[in-house]
């Protein structure tokens, strides 16, 4: 069996009186990937910042290599091997490559002469060593975001470290990143690293963990080999429900035609002659691989790139939507794939994130009414059941299930029959995941024509009622809730005929 390289033994951890983890335990062995799995408020960021010295235990141990460490802080978790890598990468963007990492493992005297060609050269071996090829001189704002986190690994590398803990690395990845980046963990695995990998995608999992442990309420509620256990259990272990609870799809008897495109043209977002409608109650899901035109269609729809040509039509009214406000008035709504940059504005309370898009319901006289902003937006914080102390606390504050509530609310507030979704619980866990899901059916059973687009394949299958899936920017085929598999789904997405 591989030696231990980080042993956290009988955990606990309070902030308030509050148990953010209660006994928990989690090992991590040389060459191992070990995910690390549970809701949001689980535990597994507490956890993570003991492991990396960012918080103190309140009991227990932790070992690093068998030496139980005591007046651990970041510095000496570096010191010790262990790199923690998150979302979104900690690089310098006006800066180069080999500056970033020359910045991270390089002393700190300011009297050191500066060899620029040694520190080209040691970066360059050290992306080598990943066996990818990036030039250390090219700036980090010019790098894509696998690039980025291709510089964090580096960094970690040149410092010798042997732990390695990313945090979500996938969430802004598209799938062929994705696969490149499971060759890079294996490339590192293969060199005897262990890695400690978090996510909310829990098909990814099977894919790349040797090993899971499940956080639920601050506890570990189970560790398993990866081969023996599916998704299914994951889900259960994680949210105590079972898997047909988070994809709570209902039978509505359908209305007549909400929204209809045709031969919608958008040459700029390269959309091509895409036609389609969506029914009032309907749930029409919208796939496709990255990069398809998913996300270009609803920006073309919602007016935020107007179409060259074609006709959009709602409740069988042709339309011209220039503009955001043109789709609004219009009857349409629009949450975002992206919600920390445009689904909900971080720094505003809730109240006025709720309100931003229907400023006339909760003005009078061109002024805001504060009264009537307030019974909005505690009306949609209590039918959403979002999670918030107050609303007039700020949208950062929330988990990000609850932000999501919270850009869904400022569209539902403008009244809208049309609702594009784009991405809905990307990057969000189990349970508000499922919420989101039955409020998608809420909303569908009162009437509301829903565009569903989805990377998730069990989301995509198991939620609309029928399915478009786009190829290089049009539509390669539209099939029924009965037509939808997996393999028919790929086949149209790859640009082929379905299987059947």
């Amino acid at each position: 069996m591989s030696r231990t390289l980080l042993k956290a033994d009988s955990i606990t951890k309070s902030f308030a009186g509050v148990h953010a983890l209660n006994n928990v335990s989690f090992d991590l062995r040389e060459s191992e990937v070990h995910a690390l799995v549970g809701e949001n408020g689980a535990g597994k960021s507490t956890l993570v910042k003991i492991m990396t010295g960012a918080a103190q235990a309140d009991a227990g141990t932790l070992a690093i290599s068998d030496r139980i460490v005591t007046h651990y802080d970041p510095g000496m978790a570096r010191s010790l091997g262990i790199a923690a890598i998150y979302q979104q990468p900690s690089l310098f963007p006006h800066l180069s490559v080999a500056e970033n990492i020359a910045l991270a493992l390089e002393g700190r005297s300011v009297w050191r002469k500066i060899d620029w060609r040694d520190r080209s050269r040691q970066a360059a071996h050290l992306i080598e060593r990943i066996g990818v090829a990036i030039d250390p001189e090219r700036l980090v704002a010019t790098l894509t975001m696998p690039e980025q986190q291709i510089v964090e690994i580096a960094k970690a590398i040149g410092a010798n470290a042997k732990i390695l803990i990313m945090d979500e690395p996938t969430a802004t990845l598209s799938e062929r990143e994705i696969d490149r980046f499971f060759n890079l963990i294996g490339v590192l695995r293969d060199q005897g690293m262990g890695t400690v990998y978090i996510s909310h995608r829990l098909e990814e999992i099977s894919v790349i963990a040797d090993r899971v442990t499940v956080l639920k309420d601050g506890k570990t509620v189970a560790l398993r080999n990866v081969a023996e256990v599916n998704r299914e259990e994951l889900i259960r272990l994680m949210a105590g429900r079972e898997v047909n609870t988070v994809f709570p799809k209902r039978p509505v008897r359908l209305g007549k035609t909400a929204l209809e495109v045709r031969g919608l043209s958008n040459h700029a977002n390269g959309i091509r002659e895409i036609s389609l409608s969506v029914r009032c109650g309907e749930i029409l899901g919208l796939a496709g691989l990255v990069g398809s035109g998913r996300t270009q269609f609803a920006e073309t729809v919602f007016g935020l790139s107007p179409a060259d040509s074609g006709e959009i039509l709602v409740h069988g009214r042709p339309v011209r939507i220039t503009s955001p406000a043109k789709a609004i008035e219009s009857g349409i709504g629009y949450v975002p794939e992206d919600r920390r940059r445009h689904g909900v504005i971080l720094q505003m309370s809730i109240a006025a994130n709720i309100s931003l898009a229907n400023l006339k319901a909760v003005s009078r006289w061109a002024l805001l009414d504060g009264q009537k902003e307030r019974e909005l937006a505690q009306g949609y914080v209590n039918e959403l059941r979002i999670k918030a102390p107050s609303i007039y606390g700020t949208a950062g504050s929330l988990s990000g299930g609850n932000q999501q509530k919270v850009a869904l609310a400022r569209w539902l507030a403008i009244g809208p029959s049309v609702l594009i979704l784009d991405e809905p619980t990307q990057g969000i866990d189990v349970g508000s995941k499922s919420e989101i899901h039955d409020l998608m059916a809420d909303l569908a059973e009162r009437g509301l024509a829903i565009i569903m687009i989805s990377s998730e394949l069990l989301e995509i299958l198991s939620m609309s009622d029928r399915i478009a899936v786009m190829h290089d920017g049009s539509i390669s085929g539209i099939l029924s809730r009965q037509e939808a598999t997996q393999e028919n789904l790929l086949a149209l997405a790859l640009g082929r005929d379905r299987c059947n």
